[in-house]
């Protein structure tokens, strides 16, 4: 049997064998600033603190080099500098692929980064996960049935033949094992074939077993000619025993490199002793350097050990080496002829191209909207919930507004019940906070390998949300226009409902906007009930637009309260002809309100002589026009304050996309 170094030396004369591959890594540091501590860390910085410090080696296809050390060794910094996760500026030092510069466009390409969280949708299964990531990340020139047949391989690939069609699940309902997740979230990366894989503590969180099984798929991924790295922290001795090569590190420097079985032959040397056969080398290598690392002068003897170490070693290797590193083909022809030999490298005919994504925009939006309402509506009982909230809010606003009459009191309680109404539906809008953030990871994931545009995922999301805001507001519409005495018959009732329909797509936008700017929950439902207290205050129900001081007038034209509620009052006393105050009506809710009826026409009598008019009983004194100019709703008409209403919808979808823009960048500066 050949070994990975004889498939190096012979890939030039199998057409079937791997393409040889070499990254290879030279003096790699990376700094951060160090802080005084103080409150919040603000304080001006002391000087840099070494993440990661003159690291080198290399990692070939067919042998899975594995990262190794304890928390705060540099093992995740390490990872991130081989996979072009940190800038250029920051990071010294130099890594390349078969000998040329690997960054931007290319290393995109024919890489993949698996991080250590299972980020996927609950209810999808582990055949629909892989087949989305299979239509995002596989391009067009892949037919539908190609594309099935890479996820069918990669399922068999994977162990996961017997979880096909299971939902992955999470803490609400049940699905795979933790194993079987972490193994779908290792596919859904290598869907493109990579020729590099980059895996941060695939192993974390798992047991014994699973952990082997993770392993072991790994290394068949990097038999079958990609260049795999992964890091871990403690492996067990049957993982140990497939390792194809180890890297241990302490607080950023190398204390070993080479193969796990010089593991223990290393060790003893350097201690003195010799390892028991039964003991794990590499439990006893962690141990030594955590023990080192409580000396003043920390791990540092054993990096000295070890560059004398492999000095030794070092003539006995370099023919070898320089025969194997000749033998790689220039990285351009090596891409292309992994492609030819069926690497779905870029979902392209090649990872050189000059097409940054491997879909069209249309083609992107409707497999994430696909992909958004599968799992959604195997969710059913959370729309149940948004839908069974407001038809209860409904009811409740329905119950205590009940048939409002045309008087004085009436026209007032109309007014609260369209300010509270409003208020109440972009607040149950909050509900679209929790959705994106529980979404951000696999957003970032997703787009840090250009699988999809930010774009498309912003318009997916829009689309995917509208319909049911549309159920809600018709909803919301019928449980109280008629209860409540609105008038104005189906006409009116509908222009109600695009009233409440603009009120909750501006309102759910402001919710998602606000998700991408704050990653936790509770904050964002902080600052959604802070700014809408605010949009409320001043809306112009509490205090009328004429009489808002002029530095707050600002914030009135700015509240999304305003415009909806502005547009149902226009809807509502729109009519010149109806009434709301007849007569002694207009002494309702004064002083004079509380006597007798005699002595109110009797003051209106007075009226009537001191402004020579006849005012009867039943003369109308106050029309639905005056109840608009009374309360200074007439400044924007009803129609463009339902434009402006959308349009604040628009702007904010907008701003999610700057937001998301901004932010997605995947590197460490």
């Amino acid at each position: 049997m050949a070994t990975s170094g004889q498939i190096a030396v012979d890939v030039g004369r199998d057409e079937h064998a791997p393409v040889s591959y070499v990254l290879s890594f030279m003096d790699l540091s990376y700094s951060v600033r160090k802080s005084r501590g103080g409150l919040m860390g603000c304080l001006p910085s002391t000087g840099t603190k070494p993440l990661i410090h003159g690291i080198s080696g290399e990692a070939r296809e067919g042998k899975l080099l594995a990262v190794m050390g304890a928390s705060g060794s540099g093992k995740s910094t390490l990872l991130d500098a081989l996979a072009g996760r940190i800038t250029r500026a920051s990071l010294g030092g130099h890594v390349t692929l078969n000998g040329e510069p690997l960054h931007g466009r290319r290393l995109r390409a024919i890489s993949a980064y698996v991080k250590q969280d299972d980020l996927l949708y609950p209810m999808l299964t582990v055949r629909e996960t892989l087949l989305f990531a299979a239509q995002i990340r596989l391009s067009r020139a892949h037919s539908p049935a190609k594309k099935r047949e890479r996820v069918h391989a990669l399922i068999d690939q994977l162990g996961l033949s017997g979880a096909a069609d299971t939902v992955i699940g999470d803490h609400d309902h049940p699905g795979v094992s933790g194993g079987e997740r972490r193994r779908v979230s290792i596919g859904m990366d290598i869907m493109h074939d990579p020729i590099l894989l980059f895996l941060d503590e695939p192993t974390s969180g798992l047991d014994s077993s699973s952990a082997l099984m993770v392993v072991q798929v790994l290394c068949n991924i990097a038999r079958s000619g990609s260049v795999v790295v992964m890091t871990i922290h403690q492996p067990s001795a049957r993982i140990l025993d497939i390792l194809g090569s180890l890297l241990l590190l302490s607080r950023g420097r190398t204390v070993y490199t080479g193969p796990p079985a010089g593991l223990k032959p290393y060790f003893s040397e350097f201690v003195g002793t010799p390892i028991r056969e039964n003991e794990n080398p590499a439990e006893f290598a962690l141990d030594t350097i955590r023990e080192l690392e409580r000396q003043p002068d920390g791990a540092g003897p054993l990096a000295d050990f070890n560059a004398r170490w492999w000095h030794r070693l070092k003539d006995g290797t370099t023919t070898n080496n320089k025969k194997r590193i000749s033998t790689t083909m220039p990285l351009g022809l090596a891409v292309a002829q992994s492609v030819s030999r069926g690497k779905l490298v870029a979902g392209s005919g090649t990872a050189m191209s000059s097409a940054e994504f491997a879909n069209p925009l249309a083609s992107e939006v409707w497999v994430l909207m696909k992909r958004s309402i599968t799992n959604t509506r195997r969710m059913p009982e959370q729309f149940g919930m948004r839908l069974g909230t407001t038809v209860l809010t409904g009811l409740v606003l329905a119950t205590i507004f009940w048939q409002l009459d045309d008087t004085p009191k009436g026209v007032q309680e109309r007014l609260g019940f369209f300010a509270m109404g409003m208020c109440a539906m972009l607040l149950a809008c909050a509900d679209a906070l929790p959705v994106f953030i529980q979404e951000r990871h696999i957003y970032f994931r997703e787009t840090a390998h250009n699988s999809y545009r930010r774009s498309s995922f912003v318009l997916a999301n829009a689309l995917v949300a509208f319909p049911p805001l549309v159920v809600l507001s018709l909803a919301f519409a019928a449980t109280t226009f008629f209860a409540v005495g609105l008038a104005g018959g189906g006409a009116s009732l509908a222009f109600f409902a695009l009233v409440v329909l603009a009120c909750v797509w501006a309102g759910s936008s402001f919710a998602t906007f606000l998700s991408a700017v704050v990653p936790h929950v509770t904050i964002g439902y902080t600052v959604v009930v802070a700014v809408l207290a605010y949009f409320f205050l001043l809306s112009g129900f509490f205090v009328s637009r004429d009489r808002i001081p002029g530095y707050w007038i600002w914030l009135h034209y700015m509240s999304l309260v305003k415009y909806p509620y502005q547009a149902a009052l226009q809807n509502e006393f729109s009519d010149a002809t109806r009434c709301f105050a007849r007569g002694i009506q207009i002494f309702d809710g004064t002083p004079i309100g509380g006597m007798p009826e005699a002595v109110k026409m009797k003051v209106l009598g007075a009226i009537s002589a001191a402004l020579d008019t006849n005012v009867t009983a039943t003369t109308c004194i106050i029309t639905g026009a005056d109840v608009l100019t009374q309360h200074a709703v007439k400044d924007v008409g009803k129609w463009t304050c339902i434009l402006v209403t959308a349009l604040y919808g628009f702007l904010f979808r907008a701003l999610f996309y700057v937001v998301l823009l901004i932010g997605s960048n995947n590197k460490r500066k």
